[in-house]
C-alpha cells in the first residue's frame, strides 16, 4: 500500500500522575521553572491515567489518521504488555502497524509525566531498540521523522526521501535537536516542511539572544528546508515559505488547558496533512492550531484532536484577530 503519511520515530507509554502537593519556581518571565515537593514523605496525589501510543511521530500518525489520511508508524516495541496495548491502541485508531518492529527481552518505552496545572515535566527512559529504516513496499507521500539513533541513520532518512520524492516534514526530538545541522545535512537539505519552538530555533542556530521569529526562520531556511514553521508559546506561531513570513495568534483555550502534552505534535501534524491536501501554509497553520486548542482540553492532545469537519466548524467561528499577520 501507497500510504500519504508515514511517521517514524520513538512509542511509549505516557503514564500522568497529577500532583496535588507542588509548588512552582520560575525566574525572570516564567522561564527556568523549576517544581518542587517535600522529600523523604509520602506525597498524595490526584489521579494517575496511563496514554498509550505517545511520542512525537505517533502523535501524529494518530493525527492524520483522524483528518482522513492514510498513515503508519515505523517505531519499535519490547514483547511485553505495554507494547501489545500500544500496537492494539495504534490499530484501533486506524494507523498501520506493519512496519512496527517487536523485540523480546527489551521493555516498551514509558513515561511518567509529573502533571501540575497544564504543564508537566517527564521523567523518560528509552529502551535500546535497533533504528533501521524498513524497506517500504511503496515509497509513501510523506515520511514525518522525529527519531532518535546515530547520524548515519538519520542521514539515512534524509537519502531516502531525496533517491524516492518523499516529501519529508522534519520535527527534531531532543536527540536530534543535540545535533549539528551539519551532522544532519542529509535530513536537513531533504526537508520540505520543518517544525520546531523559538528556543529550539535559538538553539539550533546558536542565537540564544535573537527573539525576530523571522531572523529565526530564514536562519532555519538557510539550511535547507524550504517551509519553516517556528511556534512561540502562547504568543502564537509564525511560518516562511515562498510568499513571505507571517505571524499567528493563538486559537482562544474555550476553557482553562488540561494538559500541554502533545500539543506541538499537534500542531505541527495537522499543518502537513493539510498541506498535504493542497492548502496554504498560513492556512494550514491555522487548522493546526486549532487542533491543539481543542487538544490541550483532554490529559494527552492526541485524545482531544478533531476530526477535519470538527476543525472546519471550529475555524468558522474564530475570532477577527486569528488570521495571519505579515511580520
Amino acid at each position: 500500500m501507497k500510504y500519504d503519511f508515514i511517521g517514524i520515530g520513538d512509542v511509549t507509554t505516557d503514564c500522568f500522575i497529577r500532583l496535588k502537593d507542588a509548588h512552582v519556581t520560575c525566574k525572570i518571565n516564567n522561564e527556568d521553572c523549576e517544581i518542587a515537593m517535600p522529600f523523604g514523605t509520602k506525597i498524595p496525589y490526584e489521579s494517575a491515567t496511563e496514554v498509550w501510543a505517545t511520542g512525537n511521530s505517533s502523535n501524529a500518525a494518530l493525527c492524520v489518521a483522524k483528518l482522513g489520511l492514510s498513515s503508519a508508524l515505523v517505531t519499535a516495541v519490547g514483547d511485553d504488555e505495554d507494547g501489545k496495548k500500544i500496537v492494539d491502541s495504534l490499530k484501533t485508531r486506524n494507523v498501520a502497524t506493519e512496519y512496527v518492529s517487536v523485540h523480546p527481552g527489551i521493555s516498551t518505552n514509558y513515561y511518567y509525566i509529573l502533571q501540575y496545572g497544564p504543564e508537566r515535566t517527564i521523567l523518560v527512559k528509552h529502551g535500546p531498540f535497533p533504528r533501521v529504516l524498513p524497506q517500504f513496499t511503496e515509497p509513501p507521500q510523506w515520511i514525518y521523522f522525529s527519531a532518535s539513533g546515530n547520524a548515519e541513520f538519520q542521514n539515512q532518512v534524509g537519502r531516502y526521501c531525496k533517491e524516492n520524492s518523499v516529501r519529508l516534514a522534519f520535527q527534531p526530538n531532543t536527540e536530534q535537536l543535540k545535533m549539528s545541522p551539519e551532522t544532519l545535512s542529509n535530513v536537513y537539505s531533504a526537508t520540505e516542511i520543518f517544525f520546531c519552538n523559538k528556543e529550539e530555533a535559538q538553539g539550533i542556530l546558536k542565537m540564544p539572544g535573537e527573539l525576530d521569529a523571522k531572523k529565526l526562520m530564514e536562519g532555519i531556511r538557510a539550511l535547507g528546508p524550504k517551509i519553516v514553521f517556528v511556534t512561540d508559546g502562547p504568543k502564537g506561531a509564525n511560518v516562511l515559505d515562498d510568499s513571505g513570513a507571517y505571524h499567528i495568534p493563538m486559537y482562544p483555550d474555550p476553557a482553562p488547558p488540561v494538559s500541554r502534552t502533545g500539543a506541538g505534535d499537534t500542531t505541527a501534524s495537522t499543518t502537513v496533512a493539510y498541506i498535504a491536501k493542497g492548502m496554504s501554509p498560513a492556512d494550514a497553520l491555522m487548522r493546526g492550531m486549532i487542533n491543539a486548542a481543542a487538544g490541550v482540553q483532554a490529559i494527552h492532545c492526541q485524545l482531544g484532536i478533531l476530526t477535519a469537519e470538527q476543525i472546519e466548524e471550529w475555524y468558522a467561528r474564530r475570532p477577527e484577530e486569528f488570521k495571519p499577520a505579515a511580520l
